[in-house]
């Protein structure tokens, strides 16, 4: 999936993926409330990641169904990141991301256990 996810595709999308299928009227009225989006902003939004390929419409009721995962979608993104502004270096986007950041023992602890069991 070559797509980009915009920010507005991702509020919907995160609404997808924590409540699972939605009709297109409950997205809309939880997107009202959670974001402030009136209906024809969300179902606009809907249409584009329908046409995208992450969504998929069906009949009755507008039901939408993620086709991609959260986790597929967040590696597909952290690997743009990573090409875009770190040159493909894991090392820098590490350092980048851990230069100012406390880390208590038990994250260190289970970032080395996440690179150990690679």
């Amino acid at each position: 999936m070559k797509e980009k996810l915009f920010d507005s595709e991702a509020k919907v999308m995160e609404i997808i993926w924590e409540k699972g299928p939605l009709s297109a009227k409950e997205i809309s009225l939880i997107a009202a409330d959670s974001i402030g989006w009136n209906k024809n902003t969300t179902y606009t939004v809907i249409k584009k990641l329908e046409a995208k390929g992450f969504i998929r419409r069906d009949d009755p009721g507008f039901l939408c169904t993620a086709l991609i995962s959260q986790s597929e979608m967040q590696k597909k993104e952290a690997t743009t990141l990573l090409n875009k502004v770190f040159g493909g270096s894991r090392k820098a986007l590490f350092s980048a991301l851990l230069e100012d950041e406390q880390l208590t023992e038990k994250e260190i602890d289970e970032l080395r256990k996440l690179i150990e069991n690679r």
